[in-house]
């Protein structure tokens, strides 16, 4: 295997200029546009350029070379000393980013500016590209051993060359190959960040499929049931107009005569009275069938809202680690918890409230329009539009409140999740005023954004009241003419004045809704949105199941090449095989890519080069539920789940008896420390199992993953953490749970491994040996580091 020295890199070197002081013209054009565009997409690779002998759209293409890298210049462009100064000033900003890069790799960097610049005279060099730099120098680190870029000076630009200053950047600490960082696309506070919003109208499509869902007949009738109550209340709520007209119009003609029904006047009272009951019969019978609506439907929103939740729930668990390396908690569960909120009001808004009000208006502008004339339809229907076009406007305008509501809020849980889980960190560095100070910006934050939603739904409620009252008095100037020119009569004048009161109600609530569906649909793009990420690891088409028993659980890795981040090698070239029933250990220094064999192995993710093989079949044709179901981990940090001891057991193994968990445990030597415990095996182990001692969790771990039963078994630096007197008790109960199984065990220490049958060595996660028959006697007393410099200068690198 050759040498990391001897390999070709693709690497995106500083992309440098020779620039000098001069008027000559260039393509860069006069002023700043240009320059600004250019320095907006001079990261796209390949790296469009202009300048001297270059047109608009040429490209430099990314240059094949061969450690030391060379620093001669790719394009010469003349420049005056302004154009130079705003070029410097973005390289500027880009040494910042690439700075904080840095920082976020190696932990520490050493940042100082330096007092001139390399050259003399009016030629220098001007380094472009911080981020392509900061890239080159994770390829090849000898080959830079800093980093410079030119700092723009005070004073105008003739003094700028003079002025000049240089950003210089160290790494403190040794190159770390196995990085994880860009994994996942990078951490984010806003679980959306990174996502691609969902369209309202595929939101909207995808409720309604929930709302009347193929293979559910039994909520489909109850929609149709829902639907048939909706339009008897609404044909009550028509009917009650015109009861309370006919019911004044004959009362008009009593004259004031007491209930007699010998009389014709006291014949048209008790009419007037029937017609007075009608009306409270009607809108008795309205809000009936609206609240049986409620009850009908009920069950269809619940329903809807749980198999939403807990597809949602199931899709991220089904999403490969590089995501939820880059999610956060705390946002994420705030925002799923909005968005299932959210659901219910927009499917009750959809279904009862904007189509039943559209039909409502219809029908009252057209009985207007059949009874009263012309005018008072258009009028009716002027009003209305008015009134909701300024809802729509003003809600639209306000949803930008609410974005900033929901961003405060998910920064605020994020803060106060992540705090209290890392209680114990705040103590001892008695952070906990930073904690609250911090905590509280957010919470003001939020407190700002819903004032201002505040003050400006109090502008909204006010212009829709004053839209309606100047259509209603317009409406009760047109019925009073009528009445005085005799067209229309008293009882006109109620049941318009009881239409528009009648349109009030589904109005203001029309504005409510809008504005509440607004943000119910940004409250529920994230939960939709998370439905349509992807995942890069699933099953291929018709995968079959892994056929394994403990006789043929073969482990072989045959020239596996992985990185996190393009270009930084973690594994390169790596091949071994560990026979069924053998334990081989894998050892190197931190960051050598050791973990990262079992997360390859367990397909978190998949190799850019090369095979795995388990039982002498591909893991990546071979079912992912069944692969994980032949694989157990004890991690380096095993995490608990809040609940008992016992639960946490039966973790490995959910249809496992009683028996068989108090069997693992005491293979693991814990059995004997639970019953000392208050409660026993119904002991609570706390947030993470923060009740627990080191050793505990990992005889926990230890013990469900034997109740899993699995033919391979990884141990990932398992007691890298603990003291020497209980790793070597859980050595001990390791010895028993590897018998006759394969097992691969990842080690910091090789004291850890000294009866490993087979010990792989990775070195910088480009070479690696494998030393067979081991020392036991000699390992124990050596280092890693030590070592190998005594027993591989023999051995020939792989």
């Amino acid at each position: 295997m050759a040498t990391p020295g001897k390999e070709k890199k693709r690497v995106l070197l500083q992309y440098s200029w020779l620039c000098k002081e001069n008027n000559q013209s260039s393509a860069w054009g006069v002023g700043g546009k240009r320059l600004r565009e250019y320095l907006r997409i001079v990261k796209q690779n390949p790296f469009p350029v202009w300048g001297t002998g270059k047109k608009r759209g040429d490209t430099i293409k990314i240059a094949e070379l061969s450690p030391p890298v060379s620093h001669n210049p790719l394009l010469s462009v003349p420049l005056s000393s302004l154009k130079m100064a705003l070029l410097a000033m973005h390289s500027w900003r880009w040494a910042a980013a690439a700075a904080a890069f840095e920082k976020r790799r190696h932990s520490a960097i050493l940042i100082r500016p330096l007092v001139s610049v390399s050259g003399s005279g009016l030629q220098w060099r001007l380094q472009l590209g911080a981020l392509g730099t900061a890239r080159a120098y994770q390829q090849n680190p000898e080959s830079l051993k800093s980093i410079t870029w030119p700092r723009v000076g005070k004073g105008n630009s003739r003094q700028f060359l003079d002025a000049a200053k240089v950003l210089q950047v160290w790494p403190l600490i040794e190159k770390r190959t196995c990085w994880h960082g860009h994994a996942g696309g990078g951490l984010h506070t806003d679980p959306k960040e990174g996502l691609k919003d969902v369209d309202t109208r595929k939101i909207i499509k995808a409720m309604l499929s929930y709302v009347w869902p193929k293979d559910r007949p039994d909520l489909r009738a109850r929609v149709a049931i829902s639907l048939g109550f909706l339009g008897g209340a609404k044909a009550m709520n028509i009917v009650v107009p015109f009861m309370f007209k006919y019911a004044v119009d004959s009362l008009n003609q009593m004259s004031g005569n007491m209930l007699n029904l010998s009389d014709a006047p006291n014949t048209v009272a008790t009419m007037a009275t029937a017609v007075l009951i009608g009306y409270g019969v009607s809108r008795a019978g309205a809000a009936f069938f609206n609240e049986v609506r409620n009850a009908v439907f009920g069950k269809v929103a619940q329903n809807s809202i749980r198999r939403i939740a807990k597809n949602v729930f199931l899709h991220l668990h089904n999403l490969d680690l590089g995501f939820h390396l880059s999610r956060q908690t705390g946002a994420l569960s705030k925002a799923i918890d909005r968005g299932t909120r959210g659901i219910s009001f927009v499917l009750s808004a959809l279904v009862f409230n904007l189509l039943p009000i559209m039909f409502e208006v219809m029908l009252v502008s057209s009985v207007l329009y059949y009874k009263c004339g012309a005018q008072f339809a258009l009028v009716t229907l002027g009003t209305l539009g008015t009134y909701t076009a300024f809802t729509v406007a003003v809600t639209r305008w306000r949803t930008r409140f609410r974005i900033e509501m929901n961003k405060a809020d998910n920064d605020a849980g994020n803060a106060a999740i992540d705090s209290l889980l890392n209680y114990e960190t705040v103590k001892y560095f008695n952070n906990e005023r930073y904690e609250a100070q911090r905590y509280d910006g957010y919470l003001k934050t939020y407190e700002t954004a819903s004032l201002k939603s505040t003050s400006t739904l109090a502008m909204l409620n006010f212009g829709q009241s004053a839209i309606f009252s100047v259509g209603l008095t317009a409406i009760m100037v047109l019925a009073s003419q009528g009445i005085v020119a005799g067209t229309l009569t008293v009882g006109d004048l109620v049941m318009v004045n009881g239409l528009l009161f009648q349109l009030s109600l589904p109005l203001n609530f029309l504005g409510t809704v809008y504005r509440e569906t607004r943000q119910a649909l940004i409250d529920m793009n994230t939960l939709f949105t998370l439905l349509k990420v992807d995942t890069r690891i699933k099953d291929k088409v018709m995968a079959s199941p892994l056929q394994i028993t403990p006789q043929t659980a073969t482990v072989a890795f045959d020239n596996v090449h992985f990185e996190y981040i393009e270009g930084q090698k973690v594994l390169s070239g790596i091949s071994f095989e560990v026979p069924a029933g053998k334990k081989v250990a894998i050892v190197g220094g931190s960051g050598s890519g050791k973990s990262t064999i079992v997360r390859l192995l367990f397909r978190f993710y998949e190799p850019q080069k090369g095979s795995i093989y388990l039982a002498g079949q591909n893991i990546q044709d071979v079912s992912l539920e069944s692969l994980r179901r032949a694989v157990g981990v004890v991690p380096q940090d095993a995490v608990l789940f809040h609940n008992t001891i016992y639960y946490n057991l039966l973790y490995g193994n959910i249809n496992a008896s009683p028996e068989e968990v108090y069997a693992v445990a005491k293979l693991a030597g814990l059995h004997d420390a639970i019953l000392r415990m208050p409660h026993g095996y119904d002991t609570q182990v706390g947030e993470r199992g923060l009740k627990l001692s080191g050793g505990e969790k990992q005889r926990v771990a230890i013990a469900r993953a034997i109740l899993k039963d699995p033919p391979v078994i990884l141990y990932d630096e398992a007691t890298s953490s603990l003291d020497s007197i209980t790793e070597e008790t859980i050595l001990g109960a390791m010895k028993d749970v590897v018998k006759h199984r394969t097992s691969i065990f990842i080690a910091h220490r090789l004291s850890t491994v000294v009866d490993a049958d087979e010990i792989i060595v990775l070195d910088q996660a480009v070479s690696y040996f494998v030393i067979q028959e081991c020392s036991g006697a000699i390992l124990a007393h050596c280092s890693l580091d030590s070592w190998a410099q005594a027993i591989l200068p023999s051995q020939t690198p792989k």
